[in-house]
Formats: C-alpha cells, structure tokens, sequence
C-alpha cells in the first residue's frame, strides 16, 4: 500500500480507535459499506432472527474482516453479522483490516461465503462467476519466477478443484447469471430445475421476458424437453412470442397407467382358469372391442 492509502488508513484507524495489538478494532456501523455486487444474500429468517438475539445477549463473538475504501471501511466477510447488529441496535462491531486488492478481496469474500450450509443456486452462480474472473486476471498478470506456459491449470480448472465440483458444473452454474432476475428467483424456489434453467439461459434477454410472461399466463413451467427446443429456435433467430405460446401450451403426453391385478380379475373367471387362459380371454375380448370400434 503506498504513501497515500497508509495517510488514508491511519486516519481512518484514528477515526475508528484501530489501536488493539491483535489486530482486532470496533468499527461504527455506519462506517460500513457492503462489498460490490454482493452475491449473496441476506434473509430475515428464524437464523437471523437467533443471531440478533444472541448478539444482543453476548456480543459480536466472531470480527468481520474489511478493507479501507475510500473514507469507509468494505466488508470482505461479516454482511449477515453487520445486518444482525443493525437490527439489534448495535452501533459498533469488532473486525480485522486486511489491506487486499480488488481481486483478493474477491477472493477472499468468496471463499469466506461459499461454505454456508444453505446456498442458493443464484449465490453460487454470481459467487463463481466473480472468483472466477478474479482468478483469470491473477493468471493472466507477470509473476517473478513463473513456470513456463501451460504448466498451470486453467483458471476454471482450479476452481473446480477447490469446489469439488466438475469444470462442466462450474460453467453450468455461471450460465445462471444470464438468466433474468425473475426467472433466476424462480430457479431459487424450486420452481424450475436446474437443468431446464440452463437451457433457458441461452435465451436472449427479450425472448427471456417473453417466455416469463407465459409461464405467468399458462401457469405453467417448461419441460427440460420444451427448454431445449426454445433453445434450438433462438439459436436460429426463430423464436418469437407465437412459438413460446406455442410450445408452452401444447398437451403433453401422459403416460397411461392401468392397475389390473390377479386378485381384481380372479372374480370374474372360474376358480380353475390359468393366468394363459385369462389372458387369453382378455385379449380376444380386447381385440373384439378394437373391430367394433
């Protein structure tokens, strides 16, 4: 950090009383700022709701972790524990300054998320997305000492190795934050599943609003099958308001299912008669049934 950022940090350390000796200092709440295009997101639900409750009765137990940003101090980790002090009437929280880059910052906010228990499929698309791309800008810049060219993995490739996931599900996962913000909340409700989402991803914004309309009209969700061919048409540039009624109005097949069992049948054939010689007897009747009609 140069001359200027450390005049602007000990400022704000002075500001704030950053003067603990094990790099712990209260910040006021005010003096937050949520970090940039935040993916994940705060819900008033029964946790929250304990974690207010708890802070009232011990405290923040856990410092958020921030950067200095501008004359306020940016969340890195801590937006739920930030939300939860606002609400308990808290007007100051303890936390760690880390002096980060944007990319690290990215990273680290990521990383320091990720590993929730509940992750909406929405989280997880913008989260990987943005780590990423930090990651592909961190591959891409000059290191003292680097091996030769194609000695590292892909940036992408790296990811999924510290997921768990596949390098085809991280990509699946980002094709998400094309979709528009009515349809991807639908995906976060379980209303469309993964898979069709996917596929309705590659739909263009206005085919998108369009095809949201319908289900809204229909009240009805795409197949994984109509997913596809509403893809197909808008590769080839055919897929226009008619088509997407079209294709979310058409009957589905519905399997049909007949429940004849032994004991249903039994009775209206003599005790001796063999399982051939009633099924026998069903089919001449079935065949006879099929002439006349």
């Amino acid at each position: 950090m140069g001359i200027a950022s450390n005049i602007k940090l000990n400022s704000l350390d002075s500001l704030f009383g950053n003067d603990n000796p094990n790099g712990i200092t209260e910040i006021l709440i005010s003096a937050l700022v949520n970090f940039e295009n935040h993916p994940f997101k705060i819900i008033d639900d029964e946790k929250m709701a304990d974690m207010v409750e708890s802070i009232k009765e011990y405290g923040v137990l856990t410092p958020i972790i921030v950067r200095a940003k501008d004359d306020k101090y940016e969340i890195i980790s801590g937006h739920r524990r930030k939300y939860a002090c606002a609400k308990a009437g808290v007007t100051k929280i303890p936390a760690i300054i880390k002096e980060l880059t944007d990319d690290d910052a990215t990273l680290l906010m990521v990383d320091s998320n990720i590993q929730r228990e509940e992750i909406l499929p929405s989280e997880r698309a913008f989260a990987y997305k943005m780590k990423l791309d930090a990651m592909k800008r961190q591959a891409g810049r000059p290191k003292k000492n680097s091996s030769q060219v194609g000695t590292h993995l892909r940036a992408d490739e790296q990811l999924a190795e510290e997921m768990g996931e596949s390098r085809n599900q991280i990509q699946r996962f980002i094709r998400l934050t094309n979709l528009i913000k009515d349809l991807l909340e639908m995906v976060d409700e379980k209303k469309i599943p993964f898979n069709t989402a996917v596929e309705l991803s590659y739909l263009i914004e206005s085919e998108q609003e369009i095809l949201y309309s319908a289900i809204d009209k229909y009240e009805t969700i795409p197949s994984m099958k109509q997913a596809v061919r509403l893809k197909n048409f808008s590769k080839e540039r055919k897929l226009d308001k008619n088509v997407i009624d079209a294709i979310m109005t058409e009957e589905t097949e519905t399997p049909i299912k007949i429940n004849l069992t032994g004991k249903n049948l039994q009775k209206y054939f003599p005790k001796e008669y063999t399982q051939k010689q009633i099924e026998d007897v069903i089919f001449k009747l079935l065949e006879d049934w099929a002439k006349n009609n």
